[in-house]
């Protein structure tokens, strides 16, 4: 793989059509929006197969986080969802000059030919967003606002109306959104 120059790096969200395979230069984090939008394209596979995106690694843990972890959250599920998404390196500052103040990570993601399981894009970045909103609270609270009869679509998706988004693993995020788009 080859360095990108910071200049071309704004052009890359427009010039996905061939395969980006690419560590940023650390002065040039990708931006969590930009990597959702990646993410979540409207249609799968995407235009691209991999990608190698270097991030803080801050970002990076939240990326490759699991279920009950507190890195867990919105960007784990949609990373997981459509892609194998894991850490292939990871850089202290000092492997920088200057040294940034943050220590950095490089993450790989593969798109994987299909979603792990079936649910509608926007429909679950919208249900995981609302969820992570408010993490601390019990799901039937700060899902509330997505259903009246927000209870029995958790129950449907094997979900305790008294958990928190972060004790939920991507397969049952999945199984909610089908729920609640009536599928």
């Amino acid at each position: 793989s080859m360095g990108c120059d910071p200049l071309l790096a704004h052009a890359f969200a427009a010039r996905l059509s061939q395969e980006l395979e690419c560590p940023f230069y650390p002065t040039l984090f990708i931006g969590t929006e930009l990597l959702v939008r990646w993410l979540t394209p409207d249609t799968w596979p995407p235009v691209w197969t991999s990608l190698t995106l270097m991030f803080q690694r801050e970002v990076a843990q939240r990326i490759t986080a699991t279920p009950g972890s507190k890195a867990y959250g919105r960007l784990a599920l949609l990373a997981q969802w459509r892609t194998d998404a894991r850490i292939v390196l990871d850089l202290p500052p000092e492997a920088f000059s200057p040294p940034p103040k943050v220590s950095s990570a490089v993450v790989h993601f593969t798109a994987l030919p299909a979603p792990r399981y079936p649910a509608d894009a926007r429909m679950l970045s919208h249900v995981v967003a609302t969820a992570f909103n408010q993490r601390r609270k019990m799901l039937r609270s700060s899902l509330k606002a997505l259903s009246p009869n927000i209870e029995d679509h958790l129950r449907a998706a094997d979900i305790a109306p008294t958990d928190r988004a972060e004790q939920i693993d991507l397969e049952r995020f999945c199984a909610l959104t089908r729920s609640l788009s009536g599928n």
